[in-house]
């Protein structure tokens, strides 16, 4: 999942990407109101997280120009400001959530959490390929009825991998949705992370069902193939 931080508050903006990449999300952060609404009608994100308080274009203008861009993607408010009609402000410009400051970083990571799931409910909540599941939702992976347990960054190269099953991913494509805009490392760590996939998800169930395609990326197949 990619989520995208908008907040002039660098402090608090850095310490939540922070957080969030370690929960397993690929987080890009911008300062200002006219970046944020740039960077998510360019890039394509999961959620993003708004402030209302913003240089240049504040975040009920960024939200009403999404929306009227036919912009579905989930946003959650954050703001300084308390009262009703503040949050009914927020909710009016297409703002799915609404959060003030200052707020526990338990509840902001609950309440992206909730976001992402009643976004996935309308769709495919679970993504089945033969006897592999993966559950965007509740962050589980089953091989068949063995749980297997994966960490934060396994877990998302691997929900790359199943949401577009059959179809041949990129390292590229990979590293955008998995890491953030900014990451300028080695390419070859999808190779790092593929590998530790194939270790628990194929090798100890007989399966080949992560296969590589020469010069091109990955695909997640129906337990077999080649790689």
């Amino acid at each position: 999942m990619r989520l995208l931080i908008v907040e002039d508050e660098r402090r608090l903006a850095n310490s939540l990407a922070a957080g969030l990449t370690a929960e397993g999300f690929a987080v890009d952060v911008v300062h200002d109101g006219a970046e944020g609404l740039h960077r998510a009608t360019e890039d394509d994100y999961d959620l993003i997280v708004l402030d209302i308080m913003l240089p240049g274009m504040n975040g009920y203008r960024v939200c009403a120009a999404l929306r009227s861009a036919g912009n579905d993607t989930p946003i959650l408010m954050l703001t300084a400001k308390d009262g009703e009609y503040d949050e009914a402000d927020g909710l009016d410009t297409g703002a799915d959530d609404y959060l003030t400051k200052p707020f526990s970083y338990v509840v902001l990571v609950a309440r992206i959490r909730a976001l992402l799931r009643r976004r996935t409910r309308g769709g495919a909540p679970v993504i089945a390929v033969g006897d592999l599941v993966v559950d965007p939702g509740t962050r589980r992976v089953r091989r068949g009825d063995v749980e297997v347990e994966l960490t934060a960054k396994e877990f998302a190269v691997l929900e790359q991998l199943a949401v577009n099953a059959g179809r041949v991913v990129s390292k590229t494509q990979i590293i955008e949705h998995v890491w953030d805009f900014a990451y300028d490392g080695d390419p070859n760590i999808v190779e790092v992370y593929v590998s530790a996939l194939r270790r628990k998800l194929d090798a100890p169930f007989g399966r080949r069902s992560i296969t590589t395609v020469r010069g091109a990326g990955y695909r997640l197949v129906r337990d077999g193939g080649g790689g």
